[in-house]
């Protein structure tokens, strides 16, 4: 008996001694503790835990000669490094390529089952050394596999046919790419061919490239679908996209477009979706087309993870009211179009503020119609203007008659009448 007391103590004497050395000593500091908040699951604030303040790294650096990363719906841009520098495209250039078939598609001047007959220009044998999807002179194919074999795979001779085809000339077709590039404000860009070869006067830079992403997928929703398609079979032969991200299940990568050239280097443009947010990248220059890819990667993932779209005002709603003479009414109410929706770093919203500029310091005078720019609304984080949009009136105001202006014109005779913008926080 007195064996079993003696054992039962020690048990008992070890569970506390136990207990006092795992036991959690609050003086000493977690330093862990940011790192759990930041990697715990997004939302989890809505659980009851208080999250710990989130601190953004440095966006990631890579051995490449440029790359770019943008909000797709406003086109900020998150990251970059030389995202303006001058660089050669590579088969980026079909982009633009496949952008002009789209909006002739677009506006009912082609059609996808439209017949083209291949031109000796376009003949497969010319690019050997090159991406192709291997058409024959004379032969009749329908725009549709031409457009997917630009897209997918890349071909230098579908390029050509689709050209040719459109405009009579390579020449007269690259003049329709230059000016779509202007129309787009693509400033860096310069285009002389139609699928990328090298050229020292065929050139852009990584924030144009992603710029032009963001065309295809606004201005051609149908035509960007094919940019997801991982292959497609022609003549027999089945043709891959080059795209490696596509096949990435940790992202849902739906395109861009690849490019390589042996002076250049490996280019990729990609865009994802996560929730409410979609990514642009331009990466320029890589080694190999496994790094465009990892490092394409990495930036869409340091961009879903550290950073957020926040609406602070929504489209319609009344921000300012301001006086009016000359008019029928006396009031006018001033609104956003759009929601004026910006990405911002996680944790940030209370540290974003709003002013805005109007275009009088004295009242406006009537009349005004409705969707008139009467200011500007800009929004800030860290005195960095992050995006500016137009403030509208948000109803007409007709002119009033003779005797219900008489005092208004009496005041106006009296008033400064400047046009500086003033601003107000």
């Amino acid at each position: 008996m007195t064996i079993k007391k003696t054992l039962c103590a020690g048990l008992v004497a070890s569970l506390l001694l136990g207990s006092q050395v795992f036991a959690a000593d609050e003086s000493i500091p977690d330093p862990f503790a940011q790192a759990r908040a930041q990697n715990a699951p997004l939302g989890s604030e809505a659980l009851g835990n208080t999250p710990a303040p989130i601190v953004i790294p440095p966006a990631p650096e890579f051995e490449a000669e440029s790359w770019v990363m943008m909000d797709y719906y406003t086109g900020k841009t998150i990251c970059e490094k030389n995202a303006h520098k001058k660089i050669w495209p590579a088969s980026l250039t079909k982009m633009m390529t496949s952008y002009v078939i789209g909006m002739e598609i677009k506006a009912g001047r082609l059609n996808m089952d439209d017949d083209v007959i291949i031109p000796l220009d376009a003949w497969s044998k010319k690019y050997s050394d090159s991406s192709k999807m291997f058409i024959e002179v004379g032969k009749t194919i329908k725009v549709g596999d031409l457009v997917r074999g630009i897209i997918i795979q890349s071909g230098n001779d579908a390029c050509v046919a689709m050209a040719i085809h459109l405009a009579g000339t390579q020449e007269q077709f690259v003049q329709v790419m230059n000016s779509y590039a202007q129309k787009l404000g693509l400033n860096d860009t310069n285009f002389s061919n139609v699928h990328g070869l090298f050229d020292e006067m065929n050139y852009s830079s990584a924030h144009d490239m992603a710029e032009l992403g963001r065309a295809l997928i606004r201005d051609l929703p149908e035509e960007y679908k094919i940019y997801s398609q991982k292959e497609f079979k022609f003549n027999g032969i089945r043709q891959m996209n080059r795209n490696k991200l596509l096949w990435d299940t940790s992202l849902n990568v739906d395109g861009i477009k690849t490019g390589h050239l042996s002076e250049v280097g490996y280019n990729l443009v990609t865009s994802a979706t996560l929730n409410n947010m979609r990514l642009v990248t331009a990466v320029i220059g890589c080694k190999s087309e496994k790094l465009r890819a990892d490092y394409s990667k990495a930036l869409l993932n340091y961009g879903f993870r550290y950073y957020e779209i926040y609406t602070p005002v929504t489209a319609g709603k009344t921000l300012l009211t301001r006086s009016v003479r000359m008019g029928k009414t006396s009031k006018v109410d001033l609104v956003i179009e759009k929601d004026l929706a910006v990405p911002i770093p996680r944790g940030r919203q209370n540290d974003v503020k709003l002013s805005y500029h109007l275009n009088k310091k004295s009242d406006f005078i009537a009349p005004i119609s409705k969707g008139d720019k009467l200011g500007i609304i800009e929004v800030k984080v860290d005195n960095k203007v992050l995006s500016r949009v137009p403030l509208v009136s948000n109803n007409d105001i007709a002119e009033g008659g003779f005797f219900s202006t008489l005092w208004d014109k009496v005041c106006l005779f009296f008033s400064s009448d400047e046009e500086d913008t003033v601003e107000q926080n």
